[in-house]
């Protein structure tokens, strides 16, 4: 049955594309199996080709899916990435480091060995002005100087292959390779044919003035670098080839191409070392190395212009036995001790790392059979059995973690029926804002000259401010906005007593010639009586006579509303107190004529409270300013347009209290 429900479940993962792609590496496979050939059947190969690499990405996505899956392979792979990564990484730092080390060090040689040629030839040049310069009384100059050369070829022959001694009284190769001095060693490119040197051939060459009283003599030492030269030099390394450069100047290219100093070289010619190879390894590691370094070199050119510095590329190998050899053969007597001493950190290495390796195996195991239980538990509460619990063996975190899960599974059923509770009170809460909802006013009423709109956005789920529209007779209005102490629940009902308190006094007949004054009396009556000392709430009330234009209000300790006419703004602040606080408190009644087209807006402590950034109230001269600068559009777009400029002030969705506006347009 498992086998069953295994390949199901594996069917289900294969697509079309799959399926299409496996057809045609299946087809693919028979033709290259029984070497089918032609146009056709090389074109299937190659979609065979192009299919097969799809399956093999889409198992490999699947493998690894199906082997990270579990923690403990994770765990695992993870371990093997700390374990063996760095220690791969640090074997390939070490390797490369060496390659440099060891191609550096040979580089050193072959420069050493020929700087130290060079500087032989400048110490021959010295020796023999030395010995010029005492000539004994009766021995001609000739004679003097082939006696010097004698001796010198005599001495160094042997070291110096091929060397040349030559005197001249002609300075133009000093002058051209020492244009400021009377002195030249170094490395000599010769493309004139002259002085007494071939053509296009690399020379080490000493050049030395000699003040003499007969005149200045010069003796001129330079010997070819030649393959048997080459054989000589830096017996440490491998073979070796130098290539000699002139500077490209375009066109078909017939050698190698470097740049140096914004200048490119091609290779012309090439002295390759005579009978010399790599050296045998010593050990399987023991690669060779492969090096390309430079010489520099003066050249002068077939039309006599000199160049300084014409690079001569060097391409030589070495073994890093025969470096290591030359490096640490001045050891001396420690030499043992410092390869046992070496050998001992490398075997307590890999023994530190082999314990390593197997506690992280240890742990990991540990890790993973107590994540195993926490899952086997979460199975068992995801199908509704509440009573399991997790094995504790352990005292560490990982035991801590399964009693935490005990705790856990042991409280899930009080957080259920928490939940069921907190379900019934967010219904009634809903409820409750239906039946809020239901004490606002349903429709506008409609006054002659009168436009009217209101906007109310509450901070909980019911708001704790009151706004009403009364039509008293045809030409009556009453306006009323309250904001009763609180919020939540117990504000809304308290904003329902006051709700009907207040529209059973003003829907009886004659209440259009009622004083405001005493409307408001009568209200704080009934929230003394009826609530507790606790509870209060501002109040704001006016009727508005469209006949003859008279606005009688009262103000019971509410912000004061305005009345804007063009850039004017009247604030409606008479009344007194706040409602519910006293019982017995005479209000006064506040009376003005309203211009044609004046604009009244109500609102509650929300719209002016919300700060910004800086602590700063929005306040009530702010609001006023963005209603006189919208007083011309539309009441609907006057209330939504000063809701929408304090919540840009406050600059967050958030309110901490609710925000009411009222906004009449009085033609």
């Amino acid at each position: 049955m498992n086998a069953a429900s295994n390949l199901r479940r594996v069917w289900d993962r294969i697509s079309r594309l799959d399926l299409v792609a496996s057809l045609l590496a299946i087809t693919g496979g028979f033709a290259y199996l029984f070497d089918a050939s032609g146009s056709i059947f090389n074109y299937l190969k190659f979609i065979a080709l192009l299919a097969a690499l799809y399956l093999l990405y889409r198992v490999l996505v699947w493998g690894r899916n199906r082997l990270l899956w579990s923690l403990r392979n994770r765990l695992i792979i993870a371990g093997l990435f700390l374990a063996f990564v760095p220690v791969l990484l640090l074997l390939i730092l070490a390797v490369r480091s060496a390659e440099i080390l060891y191609s550096q060090l040979a580089s050193y040689l072959l420069y050493e060995d020929v700087q130290h040629r060079k500087d032989m030839l400048a110490d021959i040049a010295e020796h023999i002005a030395a010995a010029h310069s005492t000539l004994a009384r009766g021995v001609s100059e000739a004679e003097s100087e082939r006696i010097l050369a004698a001796q010198s070829h005599a001495v160094h022959d042997r070291e110096l292959p091929g060397l040349n001694i030559e005197f001249s009284s002609d300075q133009t190769l000093l002058r051209k390779v020492a244009p400021n001095g009377k002195f030249f060693a170094g490395l000599l490119q010769e493309g004139e044919g002259r002085y007494g040197l071939e053509r296009d051939r690399l020379y080490i060459l000493s050049v030395r003035a000699m003040d003499e009283p007969p005149g200045i003599r010069v003796v001129t030492l330079w010997m070819p670098v030649t393959p048997e030269f080459l054989a000589t030099v830096a017996p440490d390394l491998g073979a070796i080839q130098l290539n000699l450069m002139q500077r490209y100047a375009g066109g078909p290219q017939h050698g190698v191409l470097y740049t140096t100093n914004n200048v490119q070289y091609e290779t012309t010619s090439r002295i390759v070392a005579r009978n010399r190879s790599l050296q045998p390894a010593m050990f399987w590691v023991d690669s060779p190395v492969n090096v390309v370094s430079r010489l520099d070199s003066t050249y002068i050119g077939p039309d006599g212009v000199v160049d300084p510095v014409r690079p001569v590329l060097a391409v030589f190998n070495a073994r890093p036995s025969q470096l290591s050899g030359r490096m640490f053969s001045s050891l001396g007597e420690l030499r043992n001790t410092y390869l046992i001493a070496f050998v001992l950190i490398v075997i307590a290495f890999l023994v530190i790392w082999a314990g390593a390796f197997i506690t992280g195996i240890v742990l990991t195991r540990q890790i993973t059979k107590a994540i195993n239980e926490l899952y086997r538990a979460t199975q068992y509460v995801q199908a509704g059995d509440l009573s399991h619990r997790v094995r504790i063996e352990r005292r560490d975190q990982l035991g801590v973690l399964g009693e935490s899960f005990n705790l856990m599974t042991g409280s899930i059923s009080g957080l259920i029926e928490e939940q069921k509770q907190r379900q019934r009170l967010e219904n009634e809460i809903s409820i409750a804002r239906e039946v809020q909802d239901q004490l606002f006013p349903r429709t506008l009423p409609h006054v002659p000259g009168v436009e009217i709109e209101a906007i109310c956005k509450a901070a909980r789920a019911v708001s704790g401010d009151y706004y009403d529209f009364i039509q008293l007779s045809p030409t009556h209005l009453a306006i009323a906005i309250a904001d009763i102490s609180g919020k939540g629940i117990s504000a809304a009902l308290l904003m329902a007593s006051l709700q009907a308190a207040l529209r059973s006094q003003v829907l009886v007949d004659g209440s259009e010639r009622m004083s405001t004054a005493e409307l408001v009396s009568r209200l704080n009556k009934h929230l003394v009586r009826n609530t507790g000392d606790d509870r209060f709430a501002t109040f704001f009330i006016a009727v508005y006579d469209s006949a003859t234009r008279n606005l009688r209000y009262t103000n019971a300790g509410h912000l004061p509303s305005f009345l804007i006419c063009k850039d004017s703004a009247l604030h409606l602040d008479k009344g007194g107190m706040v409602l519910g606080v006293v019982e017995d408190y005479d209000y006064e009644e506040g009376s003005v004529i309203v211009a044609p087209d004046s604009l009244l807006v109500c609102y509650s402590d929300g719209l002016v409270e919300p700060e910004n950034v800086y602590g700063e109230e929005f306040g009530i001269r702010r609001l006023q300013q963005a209603a006189v600068h919208v007083q011309g559009a539309a009441p609907q777009v006057v209330a939504q347009s000063l809701m929408n400029a304090a919540e840009e002030w406050a600059g967050t969705p958030e309110q901490a209290d609710d925000m009411t506006v009222i906004v009449a347009r009085l033609r």
